[in-house]
């Protein structure tokens, strides 16, 4: 069986986005960016809900055009040739490779993680990670703990049920963040 990955970037105060909305906090150095191509190249397909779905859409088919950040131009030409899997009940089509999933989300996951394939690699966002590790169907999270306190935005698992887990690795990333490595137990 497949597993899922949650994979996920978090300010010291567990937000993913600052009180604003805002994203521009999380540094991507050589490591960090060599851990999400480790990632990557472990998945087969990526998972977004529809709002972190939106931000990666309008970006990752012109990153080459607004950054030359090293990082951004080695993942741009991946995220697009990258089957891509949105979870909604609004929208109803993507570009980019990308199949929309809505209906009963548990179920849909299980099916999926029953397919053949490599894993499933669910890239941020906090209301469809939180849906689905509360049905206990993520299988492993990669959590990126970012040296800033936000003081406020959305939360990594804001109002989710109670999930025992492991501990399966820390490291250091790029002398700044750091990586928690969690399994289901």
């Amino acid at each position: 069986m497949r597993k899922l990955v949650y994979a996920v970037h978090t300010s010291l105060d567990g937000r993913i986005e600052g009180p604003g909305g805002e994203f521009d906090w999380a540094e991507m150095g050589p490591e960090l960016s060599a851990h999400s191509q480790e990632l990557t190249d472990r998945a087969d397909t990526l998972l977004y809900g529809r709002r972190v779905w939106d931000m990666m859409s309008s970006y990752w088919p012109q990153a080459e055009e607004i950054s030359d950040h090293p990082h951004d131009l080695e993942y741009a030409p991946i995220w697009r040739k990258s089957p891509k899997i949105v979870f909604s009940r609004t929208l109803e089509e993507a570009d980019w490779n990308t199949e929309v999933i809505g209906g009963d989300l548990a179920a849909r996951v299980a099916e999926l993680k029953d397919r053949p394939g490599k894993d499933l690699l669910l890239m941020g966002g906090a209301e469809l990670a939180t849906a689905v590790a509360d049905h206990g169907l993520v299988d492993e999270f990669h959590i990126v703990v970012h040296p800033v306190v936000l003081g406020g935005g959305k939360q990594v698992f804001g109002g989710g049920v109670r999930t025992d887990l492991r501990l399966t690795g820390t490291r250091t990333m790029d002398g700044r963040a750091v990586l928690l490595t969690y399994e289901k137990r």
